[in-house]
């Protein structure tokens, strides 16, 4: 099997489909002097990540500014930082499929392993895959998800959402939605084909997976990006969305909507971020205890509860603190002591880690992608 993976700049532009002129440098977060270094520090990240519930303390513990410049899906992410001047972020948000590009780029340093809680972490999340080269580590795992099949509870019976084979119910027609990405989709559908590692498929496969999403088509209404996703589902403008999980129905539910998450029997799929330290950050040792702020037990009760989107978290002693400050969030999103929970699900494989293609390149993929939104 070959990974495809590419190692430049001028790579990273074609394999993501990001044109070297598709976003202005204005756009992106001025360059900063030595002062304004010492003083603040630059993420670049996901929305959400840089709001108050989530670094206001930290910014009061250390007297410094978080600012960030947030992006949509690895590719956008991985376009962003090869259109940016160095030393631009200090902190990298990184969907851990993406860990292993951006240190063959360069982008990032090595870590020390003994400055993060690994040793409170769960053990399948301690040496977690992508993020270490042996005994080197890049990246530092901090929350987590599952995907599977996203629905509007008043108008579909939880009865009928078993299978991914819900999305070609003729009921649907029109109203089954895209969350624009390629990964968290294709994978999906190729778990529906029965392919146990939806990612590492051979060209049957790869063609099985086509022609099966190609079928899908007549029944989308639409492809969204992060705020389209909610407003579609809220609105009921869209009953079922592929590709994606509790991070947005968490949210919608805490509105109000009558949205939720299932794991259908073909199982689901995990999204992972991850933190690394971008090559030439101005302000390194910052970057550090922000990870080790994120991390804490305290930290780790924050992501799990991001306004933004809500997520499970890899440490013990996090659960824990989550268990005793909002048990009832704690049992929402199945993160419970001493009975079943989450970590049964990755135990007993109902969950795939998300991946990058690994017989295809990413530039394939990326181009089915447009292909079938054209179609």
């Amino acid at each position: 099997m070959k990974n495809r993976i590419d190692l430049t700049r001028r790579n990273f532009l074609i394999t993501t489909g990001v044109l070297a002129g598709s976003a202005a440098l204005s756009s992106l977060l001025p360059m900063r002097g030595a002062a304004a270094a010492e003083k603040e520090l630059v993420i670049l990240a996901w929305a959400g990540h840089a709001e108050p519930d989530i670094v206001a303390d930290f910014e009061r513990q250390y007297g410094v500014k978080v600012r960030a410049k947030y992006y949509t899906g690895g590719d956008n992410m991985l376009g962003l930082i090869s259109q940016s001047p160095p030393g631009t972020f200090d902190l990298i948000l990184s969907d851990a499929e993406y860990v292993q590009q951006l240190k063959a780029a360069n982008y990032i340093e090595r870590l020390d392993p003994a400055d993060y809680p690994f040793d409170d972490y769960f053990p399948e999340f301690q040496h977690f895959p992508g993020h270490w080269d042996g005994n080197d580590l890049y990246s530092v795992l901090i929350r987590f998800g599952f995907l599977g099949i996203a629905f509007n509870s008043q108008l579909i019976p939880e009865s009928k959402v078993r299978s991914y084979g819900l999305f070609w119910d003729e009921s649907l027609k029109g109203k089954v939605g895209h969350f624009d990405w390629h990964l968290p989709n294709l994978g999906q559908i190729s778990l529906y084909n029965g392919n146990k590692h939806p990612y590492s498929i051979d060209a049957a496969q790869w063609a099985g997976v086509q022609k099966k999403l190609m079928s899908l088509r007549p029944q989308i209404g639409g492809f969204f990006d992060y705020g389209g996703t909610f407003s579609s589902l809220k609105n009921g403008q869209i009953h079922a969305m592929c590709g994606i999980g509790d991070w947005i129905t968490g949210v919608l539910q805490r509105a109000g909507a009558p949205v939720k998450t299932v794991i259908p029997e073909e199982g689901g799929l995990q999204w992972s971020e991850s933190y690394c330290i971008a090559r030439n950050a101005r302000s390194p040792e910052l970057a550090k205890k922000f990870i080790q702020y994120i991390t804490s037990p305290e930290g780790q009760v924050k992501s799990a509860k991001m306004l933004a989107y809500p997520a499970l978290i890899p440490n013990q002693r996090g659960w824990a603190l989550l268990n005793q400050t909002d048990p009832a969030e704690a049992k929402r999103q199945g993160m419970l002591l001493g009975q079943r929970n989450v970590m049964d699900d990755i135990r007993e494989g109902r969950i795939q880690y998300r991946q990058l293609p690994v017989q295809q390149s990413l530039e394939e993929w990326n181009d089915f992608w447009s292909e079938y939104k054209g179609a």
